[in-house]
């Protein structure tokens, strides 16, 4: 039998209300028991059963490993030049992708594999356990198939978005695109991708042509989620809410009408903060949306363009500065909240049953995340119940 015990813990993040403190479940003096992968015993580090290993935490925190449900991994190159410019003074819109879409459909395979491997380690030594990984930097078929085939290689969490923006070829002619789209890229996908995801913003994909998209993308069985309201005010969050979207990303813009809607929803609102610290952009006020009762994750945005970060310790530091979160519901959105995201109950938290995904910190206190920006607060990641 393979047995790990963590003991020793100064405290313990479960994010299960019923085992501790607040909604984050705090323990303190605590220890977790792992077999097998999964947490098999959580309590008082006195009470713990013996094991075959035992770990002394030393007095650390430990906190569930995060849950990134939003990237765009699979590109080549980067546009330093480009995020240079905006710091210059530059604004962002979205045609800064047709860049990218360039140089990926002339990328390898292999280098693609390479780029998108070297993104999830750096994510994962820094404490994401958990990752989603979209498309959209291909947009014909054939790209689109291969970026998806790599990242399921990667991730269990594929996401299909063809409707990133409109390419080059098909400028002006929007419609045809989206008829492709929901022809035969979505048909040809389909073994690689879990989720449906569409741009729909301003200078990318209008409310209808989304809507279009994805209904299309559920009739063949994959599950909706949405680029919303990032560069302007619109319609996202309300098509996100009329089809059931597991998440509606972004959300720069939103008014009371859209709190509304979440509010009645089972929709998380994933905010991602290095986008708007990468684009110069103002922040949204988060705190309206949590005050109404609605479930909230953060999540890095990681892609080449307007939030080129992996480390989910500095979107919690962003989210609680410029936010206004508070740092236990960044902690809690950045893993509990990531995973409802992805409608995923064995991540996000480390409960008994739960996938034995968890981080050691450094200091005694998951404060320290948002209180000491920039600092690798990361001792020790496991995954599956293994030491990586």
């Amino acid at each position: 039998m393979s047995q790990s015990l963590i003991k020793n813990i100064g405290l313990l993040v479960t994010n299960d209300s019923s085992l501790g403190k607040t909604e984050l479940g705090l323990i303190e003096n605590a220890a977790l028991l792992i077999e097998h992968g999964k947490v098999t015993w959580v309590g008082a580090s006195e009470s713990a059963p013996t094991a075959e290993k035992t770990i002394d935490a030393a007095g650390k925190a430990v906190i569930p490993g995060f849950v990134d449900s939003h990237n765009h991994l699979i590109f080549a190159k980067d546009r330093a030049q480009e995020f240079s410019a905006r710091m210059k003074g530059e604004s962002y819109t979205a045609g800064g992708i047709a860049t990218t879409v360039a140089a990926t459909r002339q990328a390898s395979d292999d280098d693609l594999l390479a780029n998108a491997t070297r993104l999830v380690h750096e994510g994962l030594h820094s404490g994401t356990t958990t990752v989603e990984i979209k498309s959209g930097y291909g947009l014909t078929v054939k790209d689109e198939i291969r970026s998806l085939h790599i990242a399921k290689q990667l991730t269990e969490e594929t996401t299909f978005l063809g409707a990133h923006v409109v390419p080059s070829e098909y400028k002006g002619k929007a419609d045809e695109y989206v008829d492709l789209i929901c022809e035969q890229m979505i048909t040809q996908v389909k073994p690689y991708a879990k989720w449906i995801d569409v741009f729909c913003d301003k200078g990318a994909f209008t409310t209808d042509q989304a809507r279009k998209i994805l209904k299309a993308g559920v009739a063949a069985g994959l599950k909706p989620r949405l680029h919303a309201n990032q560069l302007a005010q619109g319609d996202g969050i309300a098509l996100g809410v009329e089809l059931g979207a597991a998440s509606v990303d972004h959300i720069s813009h939103f008014n009371n009408g859209d709190i509304e809607l979440l509010k009645k929803s089972k929709t998380v609102a994933t905010f991602l903060p290095g986008a708007e610290f990468s684009t110069r952009s103002n922040y949204p006020d988060a705190r309206r949306m949590m005050e109404a009762g609605i479930t909230v994750a953060i999540a890095s945005d990681c892609n080449p363009g307007s939030s080129y970060t992996t480390n989910m310790g500095f979107v919690i530091a962003l989210a609680v500065r410029d936010m206004f979160f508070t740092p236990e519901q960044a902690l809690w959105s950045a893993t509990k909240g990531g995973a409802l995201a992805l409608e995923r109950d064995d991540v996000g938290h480390l409960s008994v049953g739960a996938r034995a995904d968890f981080v050691i910190l450094k200091e005694s206190s998951y404060i320290h995340l948002a209180y000491r920006p920039g600092v690798n607060l990361v001792d020790e990641v496991w995954q599956h119940g293994k030491r990586i």
